[in-house]
């Protein structure tokens, strides 16, 4: 995995977690449960997208080697990418859907609320926009765990294996945050060190209000996103995704 300076390896996760997360959302086209649902997921997607290709442009000016955001996202193999592990996950069923949406929304929304007040006005300004979009993606995502959670018996029982499931992933969102410790002095992330607490406290509120157990906090593995360390599920994801920019390179439409 090639390594770069803190800032631009947060701009990588940032970006790479969006536009993962996106593409699972985009499998989901014609497979929801039902035509709203279909049309909400497309949107959240479409945000995601937006958001990183911002976030992929400016650390594509920062590697400064002549390759886009395109070339990021269409380019690079899987142990270049930084993503988190639960957005290339499956989508599994609806629930699993929706409890890896409220996982992720809950630490995407700490992330960008602590970045809207970065010493960088560009990080501050893709924050601050992405911040508006991504709490309508938790307001939502949290509705949908509290229905089903606090629905019949049937529900209740899904969304709690659905969350038991993805569990296991969430480790990355409270891994130690050394390399983000300059950034933080900076002022470039301010409160770097309290985005798990801000995601464990949203979590924690939303599922006891839904009725489900929080599982015990999930222990660490030998993968990691940030270093490049994925699941088999992103090769299979790059490998649609990437499909049409590999074969034919020199394509325009």
């Amino acid at each position: 995995m090639t390594r770069y300076d803190d800032l631009t390896e947060l701009l990588l996760q940032l970006g790479d977690s969006a536009m993962v997360q996106a593409q699972r959302l985009c499998e989901l086209v014609g497979g929801a449960p039902a035509l709203e649902e279909e049309v909400a997921l497309m949107n959240v997607g479409l945000d995601l997208v937006g958001q990183a290709r911002n976030w992929l442009e400016y650390a594509a000016e920062r590697i400064n080697d002549g390759r886009t955001a395109d070339d990021l996202v269409f380019l690079r193999d899987s142990s270049d990418y930084c993503n988190l592990l639960l957005v290339e996950l499956p989508n599994g069923d609806f629930g699993v859907t929706i409890a890896k949406q409220f996982l992720f929304d809950s630490w995407h929304y700490a992330m960008l609320q602590s970045l809207s007040g970065s010493s960088d006005e560009r990080i501050a300004a893709v924050a601050t926009k992405s911040f508006k979009e991504v709490t309508y993606h938790l307001r939502r995502s949290s509705e949908w765990v509290k229905r089903l959670g606090d629905g019949t018996d049937e529900s209740h029982q899904r969304m709690q294996a659905a969350i038991d499931q993805v569990w296991h992933y969430s480790f990355e969102f409270s891994m130690p945050t050394e390399h983000l410790a300059a950034l933080e002095a900076e002022g470039v992330f301010p409160a770097a060190s309290t985005v798990h607490e801000r995601w464990s406290e949203t979590v924690k509120a939303v599922l006891s209000e839904a009725t489900l157990t929080q599982p015990e906090a999930a222990a660490r593995n030998y993968l990691s996103g940030r270093e490049g360390l994925h699941t088999e599920s992103l090769g299979y994801i790059l490998a649609e995704m990437q499909f049409l920019p590999r074969a034919y390179p020199d394509a325009n439409w």
